[in-house]
């Protein structure tokens, strides 16, 4: 009886652990998910650099307004060429607005100049909902030691008007500004605002 107490007790600890909760200022919730290259990628194998995690969804109008403006690509680019990886993550549900198959992924990155480090697969949303992602686009950027720094909105406007980009603060380049420089992060949580992650 002793031991099966012991064994659930296990369990449980366990399994918060496998769940826990992306907090600011604490680890990074590690995970593993697959490409759309059919890699498998874990979080803490990038464990040195900063990484930038991206929640995406091609058919949200918030979404279009920054790749059709060329923004969100500017900005892959601007940080994958400093060594940050950047990792756009689809949570959309099968059956449900944003899902891709892997093939229509890589489509989507060519067809519209995007050049994240990887296109990322959840489905099942577990990472999503470990991450409290609540929309897209939803940001984070998690600094070398593993430590969650920053999530929320890429901007300060919360418009699907492409005219509004150069108008807001980039709150995602604000907090990669002061990450770079060593100063604190004044707001490492922003209002995400965009469509809802579509989990299933």
């Amino acid at each position: 009886m002793k031991k099966l107490i012991l064994l659930i007790c296990a369990f449980f600890v366990s399994s918060s652990l496998a769940f826990a909760k992306a907090a600011i200022n604490q680890p990074a919730p590690d995970f593993t998910l697959t490409t759309s290259q059919g890699e498998s990628v874990k979080l803490s194998d990038y464990k040195g650099k900063t990484v930038i995690l991206e929640w995406t969804n091609h058919l949200c109008p918030y979404v279009q307004k920054h790749y059709d403006s060329n923004n969100m690509q500017t900005l892959q680019k601007q940080y994958t060429e400093k060594n940050v990886v950047w990792l756009s993550i689809i949570s959309s549900a099968q059956g449900k607005q944003g899902y891709v198959t892997a093939d229509e992924a890589n489509t989507l990155t060519q067809q519209r100049s995007a050049a994240p480090t990887a296109v990322l697969f959840d489905p099942d949303g577990t990472v999503g909902k470990a991450y409290n992602a609540k929309t897209t686009p939803h940001m984070y950027i998690i600094d070398a030691n593993g430590i969650l720094k920053y999530q929320g909105a890429i901007d300060s406007i919360k418009s699907t008007n492409q005219a509004d980009i150069p108008k807001a603060e980039n709150y995602l380049v604000t907090a990669m500004n002061a990450l770079e420089k060593g100063e604190k992060i004044q707001r490492p949580v922003t209002a995400a605002y965009g469509c809802s992650v579509k989990y299933k």
